[in-house]
Parts: structure tokens; C-alpha cells; sequence
């Protein structure tokens, strides 16, 4: 893909993320159904399914249930930890979803799914039925899948893979450690949410150390052998951040298996590693209420059928986001936002008792390797009969040779997504 043609197919990304999925016939579906819906999640892909689902048929009782009050965005996260935002840039509020777009937003947490009754209660006490359930609960924690950590750890050696408190939290370590420090940073392996990227993590990490703190050093041990856009992070980092970042694949030695709070210390297969900062990312799984109402497998993700993301485990009930098996789809916002979307148009079609529509997906996933120098990789989907897979030819990534102006256009462009992804979703 030549450059003239990438930065338009960049545009027409953002400008998509609004238009929902490609090539939909939305006259097709019916305005008049009447049924009730109910969403668990108000991430990327249960707000973004609900908010649609009132688009597309004003007549549908949508339920949107999600225990915090606002949504903190695990995109642009690491702006936040280099400390080039406040984490109110990545707060978003409900309100809107509530009053302009007629949906019933409910604050509280789901505790049990009856699939059999189609009922759902949540912990004061509500009991909700619903024609259809929507379960976008996102990821959780494997948190035996590093010896020596667990929940009672994230405040020493945080996470920061659920945005909020562990975000502000690796920020203020990070603004903490002297000057000559060490910054630990122990990505899992795959399946796992993206973004926030660790690769963007570590770069943005490292252009506030340049500034602040240039004695100091990242270490990146990592649990796989290679990552998205690497070449492109690598030449960044030589460029950008020379001998201040290496990163170690996990057959060299960068898998993390035990931990040391109290002398804070990771060991891998060949060496044991202090740092001053240690940001441990464990293995993640579908949201905790997918394994409450039975809809994992033994891997601990929910299977569905990739043309509707209707879940292979129960009936009358769908599964988007980071938690679902989605093919060739990565876990990122934006395709829990293209998942959405997709999912309120087949909802609606099975509700009219038509048959399922022929979608289509798009992603894109920006990463910021400085405040003004960005890269990307970006994507159209089809479903087939191996599940979803990606269009040859379609999409691209940023290239290597690209010189300083594109970086910095790209660099706009992902502030862009980020507030044409937001306002789509939440206003």
C-alpha cells in the first residue's frame, strides 16, 4: 500500500468507526419489533451494541448494565502513565446513552444469569428478563499463571492492563523512582487485551524517562516471541530511545514464572531481574460474569457463532468484545466497537425472524512510540467458513521508511480515532 493511499484509508477508518458495519442493508431490518434487551458491560463493545440497537429500532427496551458509574478507556492509557494526559481525558460518562439515547442504564453488577428463565440479577437485588442478553464483561486475570503473584500484588507491581486506579498508579511509581532506575515490564502471552499496548507502553515510558529521568532503563520480558508492528517499535526505539529499551522474547529467556514483591524481583527460566518499577501484565480470560452464566471454554473465552456472536454455550444470548473467540479479530476497542455494531443488526434480524446478515468488521490499532509519532496497523474482516478472517489487501501497516511528517500525521490521526471512537460510543 503506497502512502498517498494508506492516509486515506486512515481517514475513511475513523470516519467508518461512525458509520457502523460495512455495507449493511438497514432498511432490511424492521423499526417496529418490540422485545427487551439486555446488555452486561458498558466497555467498547456492550455501549457500543446498545446505543445501535436503539439506532437501528427505537422500539427495543435496551438495558445497559455496568457496575461503574463511568467508563476510564484502557486506549489511550499510556498517555496518561508517560504523563502527557490526566486520566479525566480517558473518562467517559454514561449520561448521554441514558437521556438523548433512551437507553436504561443501570449501575450495579450482575451476580447470576438464569438462561433457562432468561433472567438476570444483579447484586442489590434487581431481577431484569430479557428477550436477548448481550455479555460484553471484557477480560480478567489468570492469576495463577505466575508463581509468587497474585490480586493482593497489583498495588506493588501494578497491572495497569484495567484502566483507573492502576493507571494513575503506574504513573505515580514511575514519577517516584530515581533517576537510574529500572522499569520492568512483563507482557503475557497471546490471547490477551491490546490496547493498551505494552510495546506502546514502553516507548511512551521511555520518551518521560528521556525528559526526566535518562538514566533510567526499560526491560521488556516478554512471554512471546514477537508482537505486533515489531520492526516498526524497534527502529522507533533506535531512533527515538537508543540503549534505553530491550526487549527479550520468552525462547531467549524474557518468560516471566515467579515473582519476588518483597525484594522486587522477577525470575525467568534464565535470570533473575530487579527493577525499581515493574509493571507484570498477567494472562488474561473472559470477564468474570461470561464464567458465572456458563458461556467459556475450557480456555476460559467464549466461543459464538463468528457471523452473529451468538454464544455456542447458551441460548438467546450473545457474547462481543475482548471476551469472545472473534477469529482473526485482535482484542482491541475498536473491534469490540465494529462488534457491537454487527451484533445489534443481527439481534434485530433474529428478532424479525429474518435470516443473519453477511457482515463485514473493520480495525485499526494506532500506537503512539512518542507524543507526536505515531504507527499503525489496520484491517477489514469477512466472515467465511473458518470464521472471520482478514480481506487480502485490505488494510496495511505504517511503513518502515516513512520519514518524520507521516509519524507525526499518523500521530494526529490516533488522537482523532481516539475522539471520533469515544463520541461515537458515548454521546
Amino acid at each position: 500500500m503506497n502512502t498517498v493511499n494508506r492516509r486515506e484509508f486512515l481517514r475513511y477508518l475513523s470516519a467508518a468507526s461512525a458509520l457502523g458495519a460495512l455495507s449493511y442493508p438497514l432498511s432490511a431490518l424492521s423499526k417496529n419489533t418490540q422485545a427487551n434487551v439486555v446488555i452486561v458491560g458498558g466497555g467498547f463493545g456492550g455501549a457500543t451494541c446498545a446505543k445501535y440497537l436503539h439506532k437501528y429500532n427505537p422500539n427495543i427496551n435496551v438495558t445497559l448494565i455496568e457496575q461503574n458509574t463511568k467508563f476510564v478507556t484502557c486506549p489511550f492509557s499510556n498517555t496518561v502513565i508517560a504523563g502527557i494526559n490526566k486520566l479525566d481525558y480517558i473518562t467517559q460518562k454514561y449520561t448521554q446513552l441514558n437521556n438523548k439515547n433512551s437507553i436504561n442504564v443501570v449501575h450495579d453488577r450482575v451476580t447470576a444469569v438464569d438462561t433457562n428463565s432468561k433472567l438476570i440479577t444483579t447484586k442489590s437485588g434487581k431481577k431484569l428478563s430479557y428477550d436477548r442478553l448481550v455479555v460484553s464483561p471484557g477480560i480478567d486475570f489468570v492469576w495463577d499463571s505466575i508463581a509468587g503473584y497474585d490480586e493482593s500484588l497489583v498495588t506493588k507491581m501494578p497491572h495497569a492492563w484495567k484502566a483507573g486506579k492502576q493507571t494513575q498508579l503506574l504513573r505515580d511509581q514511575l514519577v517516584a523512582m530515581k533517576n537510574g532506575g529500572t522499569v520492568i515490564i512483563a507482557p503475557p502471552g497471546n490471547p490477551f487485551r491490546c490496547p493498551p499496548g505494552p510495546y506502546e507502553r514502553a516507548s511512551l515510558i521511555a520518551e518521560y524517562l528521556t525528559k526526566h529521568k535518562p538514566k533510567s532503563k526499560i526491560l521488556i520480558l516478554d512471554a512471546k516471541d514477537k508482537f505486533s508492528k515489531q520492526p516498526l517499535f524497534q527502529n522507533a526505539w533506535d531512533e527515538l530511545y537508543p540503549d534505553m529499551i530491550e526487549w527479550t522474547p520468552g525462547s531467549q529467556g524474557g518468560k516471566v514464572i515467579n515473582v519476588n514483591a518483597k525484594k522486587m524481583t522477577v525470575t525467568t527460566e534464565d535470570d533473575t531481574y530487579n527493577g525499581d518499577v515493574i509493571n507484570l501484565i498477567p494472562a488474561q480470560k473472559a470477564g468474570n460474569i461470561a464464567h458465572v452464566a456458563g458461556l467459556v471454554n475450557d480456555k476460559g473465552w467464549c466461543p459464538v457463532n463468528q457471523k452473529t456472536f451468538a454464544s455456542e454455550k447458551q441460548k438467546n444470548v450473545y457474547v462481543i468484545g475482548d471476551a469472545c473467540i472473534a477469529g482473526k479479530m485482535p482484542k482491541s476497542g475498536y473491534a469490540a466497537n465494529s462488534q457491537g455494531k454487527v451484533c445489534a443488526m443481527q439481534i434485530i434480524a433474529d428478532l424479525d425472524g429474518r435470516k443473519p446478515f453477511e457482515p463485514s468488521w473493520i480495525n485499526t490499532c494506532y500506537s503512539l512510540v512518542a507524543k507526536d509519532y505515531a504507527i499503525s496497523v489496520a484491517m477489514v474482516y469477512r466472515y467465511s467458513d473458518k470464521g472471520i478472517i482478514g480481506v487480502k489487501g485490505a488494510g496495511g501497516v505504517s511503513t518502515v521508511e516513512a520519514d518524520i511528517k507521516l509519524r507525526q500525521l499518523e500521530a494526529k490521526y490516533t488522537t482523532g480515532w481516539y475522539h471520533s471512537i469515544t463520541s461515537d460510543i458515548f454521546s
